[in-house]
């Protein structure tokens, strides 16, 4: 069984940063990364390939597992702020959270990432006509990278790295258990032994499920987290344009009048496609955009998403996602499309309504109705919503306006850590997106770089 003084299980935004400060950082450490994906120049959706026009549900989907975790094959769009992706500056405090986050963000830049705009959202224009309309517009500075311009950052991140970091992908990590010595036994799916004095557990969203089982072993604490229901929105980028062209990505809160349920705006691309992903074999909605104008299309797509939070008895809030994701593509065999006009008739969406749709999909999916698959509430939160924003961009409540379902944010529940990020077992660390901590590629970077740093102290 060989031993190593650290391994990291995950080699996503949070994974992937700690090596790379490990890296850097004069130490004697030996290090050891496992991931149940592949190496990131083997990262390729047959989709994104043009071989196929649908998710064939690879296992391990590419588009979530790999190097750089979920993050790689998305927009690449760092946010650096507090307000939201995470709770990160509850355990590090704002100050050295957000030091960190300008960290990854300098990082990034030394890598390729300069020629990339960060925007704001300082406006005060915006955010007055948003307030005007009942609408609250988060604050941020936002580093959009673009899908191809991430990929290539990653890969000189992991080229950094590669000979200082042992890496090992298309490894499943089966069991973690402590030893006596007070050491860490890790056993892959293939057999595979090793032992570490320091575990560091980073395996993103798409390891939740993992996450929640290896802590009810070592006894380790976790509550319940929220899931996020919604659908994406698709419409033609100029209605979005005065908007997207100076902040970027707007991060619009809205209090919805019916039910009084918090309804907000999510991972929004200008000129960017509709995608799929596949978590734990269930076929969710997502969104891309590129740096390249080559690359870009005609439209702009975010989601609406609705918060929900669950109390006692119910506990299980990514099972209750998933059961409406399964019925999404129960009845659609993936993805369901629907137009906004065809919705508030109440009638579903078919192929010769959308032959005569005036905006063009850029993902293929299955004309339908989406009443038939999300519950009514989030469904009534989310018109309410479109209506809404039609107010601050006039035509996002047009007939054409396209919605994708379902789109579901599963969040982990949340490991219980110390300030260090670590958890009562003395070694034991949870990272990133994995620990319910984190939300977002910036936050999760930055608690990578933060245990890094703590680490290689101890091994200098």
């Amino acid at each position: 069984m060989k031993h190593y003084d650290i391994i990291i299980v995950g080699a996503g935004a949070s994974g992937v940063f700690m090596a790379y400060e490990l890296t850097r950082k004069n130490n004697n450490a030996t290090v050891l990364m496992l991931d149940r994906g592949a190496a990131i120049a083997e990262r390729k959706c047959p989709i994104h390939e043009g071989r196929v026009d649908h998710c064939i549900r690879c296992n391990p989907c590419h588009i979530m597992n790999g190097y750089g975790g979920a993050g790689t094959l998305s927009d690449g769009k760092y946010n650096i702020t507090t307000e939201f992706g995470g709770d990160l500056h509850l355990y590090v405090g704002t100050e050295q959270a957000m030091e960190l986050m300008e960290y990854v963000d300098e990082v990034l830049c030394s890598f390729g990432g300069s020629e990339a705009r960060l925007f704001s959202t300082a406006s005060s224009d915006l955010k007055t006509k948003a307030l005007q309309n009942d609408l609250h517009l988060l604050s941020a500075r936002v580093r959009h990278l673009g899908t191809d311009r991430n990929v290539e950052i990653l890969g000189r991140i992991y080229d950094y790295c590669k000979d200082r970091i042992d890496m090992r992908f298309r490894t499943d990590v089966d069991i973690v258990s402590r030893e006596a010595d007070g050491s860490f036994r890790v056993v892959t799916a293939k057999g595979d032994e090793f032992s570490c004095d320091k575990l560091v557990l980073a395996t993103g969203r798409s390891g939740s499920k993992w996450i929640s089982e290896m802590c009810r072993r070592l006894g380790i604490q976790t509550r319940s987290n929220r899931v996020d229901i919604g659908l994406r929105v698709e419409l033609p980028a100029e209605i979005f344009r005065h908007i997207t062209d100076e902040v970027y990505e707007s991060k619009l809160v809205y209090k919805t009048k019916k039910y009084n349920d918090l309804v907000r705006t999510f991972c929004m691309n200008p000129y960017g496609e509709v995608v799929t992903e596949n978590t734990n074999g269930i076929v969710t909605v997502n969104g891309h955009s590129y740096s390249d104008p080559a690359l870009q299309s005609e439209n702009t797509n975010f989601a609406l998403l609705v918060a929900n939070n669950f109390t006692e008895p119910f506990k299980d809030s990514n099972e209750y996602g998933e059961s409406i994701a399964r019925l999404s593509n129960m009845l659609g065999g993936g993805v369901l499309l629907q137009r906004f006009g065809d919705l508030v008739k109440g009638r579903r969406s078919n192929e010769s309504r959308m032959k005569k749709c005036f905006t063009r999909p850029t993902l293929k999916a299955t004309p339908g109705d989406l009443s038939l698959v999300m519950p009514k509430r989030q469904l009534d939160d989310i018109i309410e919503m479109v209506y809404q924003l039609d107010r601050i961009a006039p035509g996002t409540a047009n007939e054409d306006t396209l919605l994708y379902g379902v789109e579901v944010k599963f969040y982990n529940s949340t490991v219980e850590l110390s300030g260090d990020l670590e958890t009562k077992i003395p070694g034991l660390y949870v990272l990133g997106d994995g620990s319910g901590v984190t939300h977002s590629l910036s936050q999760a970077s930055a608690s990578g770089v933060y245990v890094a740093r703590k680490l290689a102290e101890q091994y200098s």
